[in-house]
């Protein structure tokens, strides 16, 4: 054997308790999380298919709708470091019941939308309820898997996206067409009861399901526990507080990186819809099917690419490279505005590989950063990536706007997601950290 395994290997080697006890694990807690973050991820860009009907029956233009979806993200980067900071201190638990608890609540209040003010109002809010979700769960795992196991689970918890997309797509449509009118309720507001309410009843179920640390879980033994701690003890990060985070350059280096994959995301979460619009597709139901396929693409390549990524011990090209073919695909999708075969085909392996590079991307910096000013870290580069969920949305509506096409606006992206994945080649971790993610 190399003297150098990688973590082929070292899974290989994995005796039958510890294969029994990350199964365990995986079972515990991956599904809850993933079906919680699934509703997060609808319920933060289920607006684009509301626009569908919302927009004429409230009379928004493409810059309001644009405004009102990014808006969503400048409640979330105010909170969000504020809320990861404390996460330590209060608990995953209860820190993601209260999320979960308070974004439902909000989310089922966008019923009651009537003009742009509102609209402004309950989206800034619903960002700052979700405020720290995201990054508090990937720090959370942090708490139960090692480097070499997280971009495979991350890329099981980032399946919320895609997932959210394949089922939230024909739900969201179906709820608008088939619901509309009940009780004096336009379709749109059913879809935003429907898909909101559920999140309350995961928070409550979040203080039963969740342990806040491997130290407080009733469901594992003595053992279990001693092994667990073994496994996450091996060293990794440079960093042991929120100062030096925030004074580190390659910190801002990966939050632009991850800024320009936002964009790129949120391009095709928020106009998706419309695009296939554009090339032709009028029936909503059909839109709302037709909007599964990127995103089924998008599930398979997450997990093939994070496999890949955990096989090989491998981070920065794992991510670089699929968002270089993302942007490279969404570019032809905007040549080929009008044409639905090729567009929807581009589209597909546009959203694919972003939603790949994504998943692993959040393996680097938990492998990066250490102890508690992980929750710290993730946040600020979190924070930082989710202003692109912020100017995306609000630059293409604009430029829609004022012109009629999505087509700048889309080229913008295409550019961004080019100049994030040439920083993440550039910005190698130190060699004791490259180390650390083969070990």
């Amino acid at each position: 054997m190399s003297a150098n395994p990688t973590p082929q290997d070292l899974t290989a080697q994995d005796s039958p308790a510890r294969q029994a006890l990350y199964r365990k694990l995986n079972w515990r807690l991956l599904p809850f999380l993933l079906l919680c973050y699934t509703f997060a991820y609808l319920d933060r860009v289920n607006i684009g298919f509301a626009k569908l009907l919302m927009q004429s029956d409230l009379g928004l233009s493409d810059a309001a709708y644009g405004l009102g979806a990014g808006i969503f993200f400048l409640g979330y980067v105010l909170f969000e470091i504020p809320s990861n900071l404390l996460l330590p201190r209060i608990g995953a638990r209860k820190t993601i019941s209260r999320i979960l608890v308070l974004w439902g609540l909000t989310s089922a209040g966008m019923m009651f939308v009537h003009n742009e003010t509102t609209f402004y109002a309950l989206r800034f809010l619903l960002g700052v309820f979700e405020a720290g979700f995201a990054p508090g769960m990937i720090f959370y795992l942090t708490y139960w898997y090692g480097q070499r196991r997280m971009a495979g689970v991350m890329a099981i918890v980032m399946l919320a996206g895609p997932i959210g997309g394949i089922f939230g797509s024909p739900l969201s449509t179906w709820l608008m067409t088939g619901l509309s009118g009940a009780h004096g309720l336009a379709g749109w507001q059913w879809m935003f009861v429907v898909e909101g309410l559920p999140c309350v009843l995961l928070g409550v179920l979040a203080l039963k399901v969740l342990a806040d640390k491997p130290a407080d879980a009733k469901w594992l033994t003595d053992s279990e526990k001693r092994m667990l701690a073994a496994d996450l003890h091996t060293p990794s990060g440079s960093h042991h507080s929120f100062g030096q985070v925030a004074r580190d350059p390659r910190v801002y280096l990966l939050a632009f990186a991850y800024f320009t994959m936002i964009c790129g995301i949120y391009t095709v979460s928020f106009w998706l819809p419309s695009i296939l619009k554009a090339d032709g597709v009028t029936d909503t139901m059909q839109i709302g099917l037709y909007s599964m396929i990127p995103y089924i693409g998008a599930a398979i390549a997450m997990v093939v690419i994070g496999r890949n990524s955990d096989r090989c011990g491998e981070r920065r090209f794992h991510s670089a490279v699929p968002a270089l073919v993302g942007a490279i695909a969404l570019a032809a999708a905007t040549v080929a505005s009008g044409n639905l075969a090729v567009s929807l085909l581009c589209m597909t392996i546009a959203t694919a590989m972003m939603w790949a590079a994504y998943s692993v991307f959040w393996a680097i910096p938990s492998q990066y950063f250490k102890g508690d000013a992980a929750a710290g870290g993730i946040a600020l580069i979190n924070t930082i990536g989710l202003i692109g969920g912020f100017l995306s949305p609000t630059i293409i509506g604009t430029i829609r706007t004022a012109t009629g096409s999505m087509e700048a606006g889309l080229l913008v992206m295409v550019a961004l997601l080019v100049a994030g994945a040439a920083v993440l080649v550039a910005n190698r971790l130190p060699a004791h950290q490259r180390a650390v993610a083969k070990a």
